[in-house]
């Protein structure tokens, strides 16, 4: 970032367990995750990088809120977690919630149109953009998407 890379994209192991959920958070994976992004959005913040880089962690899905009978949680799509730091997104706040056993949002819904045109907005990009395939026919950047008004402040 300090040498003007525009993306990184960082993976750290696995995180799909549809089995053993237990087994693979006995150890220090969930531990290293925390102490990883909080060392760097601070390091972001201590070189003065914070403001302008926009730090994503988020899955492909939400979970089930269920441990299911392998001792796992599947692909949930009535809910999901997202965490965004920097590029001038407010600290501190929750978006959202879930009715109180976490099946689906309840509160303040937003849908994934909604988040890629808050990041396209974030990274510069204009979510209202119209792109053409190589036929010439006319193809929306993000269809009817809202910005997450509380990413922005």
């Amino acid at each position: 970032v300090e040498a003007g890379v525009r993306f990184v994209s960082l993976t750290y192991g696995g995180w799909d367990h549809h089995t053993k959920i237990f087994e693979a958070y006995r150890g220090d994976h969930g531990k290293r995750l925390d102490q990883g992004m909080a060392a760097l959005i601070k390091d972001l913040e201590e070189r003065g990088l914070l403001d302008n880089t926009l730090v994503v962690m988020l899955g492909e899905f939400g979970r089930t809120p269920k441990v299911n009978k392998d001792a796992g949680r599947d692909h949930w799509p009535g809910a999901m977690s997202v965490l965004l730091a920097g590029a001038g997104v407010p600290r501190g706040q929750i978006v959202g919630a879930t009715d109180p056993k976490g099946y689906y949002a309840s509160d303040n819904v937003y849908r994934p149109e909604d988040f890629a045109a808050s990041l396209y907005t974030k990274l510069g990009i204009d979510p209202n953009q119209i792109l053409h395939t190589t036929a010439g026919r006319p193809i929306p950047l993000v269809n009817q998407g809202r910005l997450i008004k509380e990413l922005f402040s």
